[in-house]
C-alpha cells in the first residue's frame, strides 16, 4: 500500500467513526456530550473537548512507548487510537466553525 492510500484509509475510517458516533450521541446539540461536561465542570464546551481528548492522547503515547519496547501492536489498534484523536480535532474543528472561535 502506498503512502496516499493509508492516509485515504484512515480518513474513511474516521469517517466512519464520527457519522456512526454522532447519531449516537448527539441530539439536536451535535456537541451535546461537550456541552453538558462543559457546564458540569464550568469550562468552555472546547475545553471540555480537550480534557476528553487527553484520554485519548495518552492512548497513542502508550501504544508509541509500547511499540518501542518491542511490544506488537496490531494495526486495527494503531488505526483506532490514531483516529480516535483525529476525530477530536475534527469535532473542535467543527465546533470552532459552527459556535466561534
Amino acid at each position: 500500500m502506498i503512502y496516499n492510500e493509508h492516509i485515504t484509509n484512515m480518513l474513511q475510517h474516521c469517517e466512519n467513526v464520527l457519522t456512526t458516533k454522532h447519531k449516537e450521541y448527539a441530539t439536536d446539540d451535535h456537541f451535546h456530550n461537550f456541552n453538558v461536561a462543559a457546564s458540569l465542570q464550568g469550562v468552555t464546551s472546547q475545553q471540555a473537548l480537550i480534557g476528553m481528548m487527553d484520554k485519548h492522547v495518552v492512548s497513542v503515547h502508550d501504544l508509541v512507548n509500547d511499540h518501542a519496547e518491542g511490544r506488537k501492536i496490531s494495526t486495527e489498534m494503531w488505526q483506532e487510537k490514531i483516529g480516535d484523536n483525529i476525530n477530536y480535532l475534527l469535532i473542535l474543528w467543527a465546533m470552532v466553525n459552527m459556535q466561534g472561535a
